[in-house]
């Protein structure tokens, strides 16, 4: 028996087919259980050998006619799902940043029966800056890492962004670094991607657009060196 049927079993189990009948030629949840499957299959990273990202926050799109049908089940349905996704990860060997959430929302333009799944991976404590945490150079985290100076800086989201803005996750104080200087994007390999600097990003001596990151590689921002760790 698969994820799916385990799945459908469950609800029927808890909800006596109430929520079953209350869906009957509308949203399907089995449907929306594989769609948050194929969304982590779609948007897994691999990181590190061995070790494949996937996300972990999922906020499902509903028409407000599915959404009323919805209300009563809500919490036990959020429940439901992310358990689903905490298994189809176990049986995969993918790796979440943070804890599974699974969050409804109404769009009214929607009509009874469609839906959309949007997807991000979140590390477990966001808090509410944006800025990477930094742990001393020398620490092993588990995740490929940013090293400035004596300070290293885990790659724990799909993309990366250093600048001298505030809005950078990682913040290089710098006067020839640009406000949204580069982007480091998780992937096989990981990637840097220059995003229009005034003065360019070096990568081991060579300006680059875009250039694919090997451990030990050196990143010229400015005058700042930074180095890639893969672990």
């Amino acid at each position: 028996m698969g994820l799916l049927d385990n799945f459908e079993q469950r609800l029927d189990q808890m909800v006596n087919g109430t929520f079953a009948k209350a869906f009957r030629d509308n949203v399907e949840p089995v449907e929306l259980a594989a769609r948050i499957q194929k969304e982590m299959d779609t948007r897994a990273a691999v990181v590190s050998r061995g070790r494949t990202v996937v996300p972990n926050v999922f906020t499902i799109d509903l028409a407000p006619s599915d959404i009323e049908r919805l209300d009563v089940f809500a919490d036990q349905m959020r429940a439901e799902l992310a358990d689903v996704a905490r298994q189809y990860a176990t049986e995969q060997r993918y790796t979440f940043l943070g804890p599974v959430d699974v969050r409804f929302t109404e769009n009214p333009e929607f009509s009874t029966g469609m839906f959309t799944i949007r997807s991000q991976a979140q590390p477990s404590s966001p808090g509410s800056q944006r800025e990477a945490a930094p742990v001393p150079a020398g620490e092993v985290t588990g995740h490929p890492r940013l090293v400035i100076g004596g300070t290293s800086y885990p790659l724990t989201r799909s993309h990366t962004r250093l600048g001298r803005g505030q809005g950078a996750d990682i913040q290089v104080e710098d006067s020839g670094v640009s406000r949204a200087h580069a982007e480091v994007t998780l992937g096989l390999p990981v990637v840097i991607r220059d995003l229009g600097s005034t003065n360019g990003t070096l990568v081991d001596g060579r300006r680059v657009t875009e250039a694919p990151l090997h451990d030990g590689a050196r990143i010229q921002l400015g005058s700042t060196v930074v180095t890639y760790r893969d672990v």
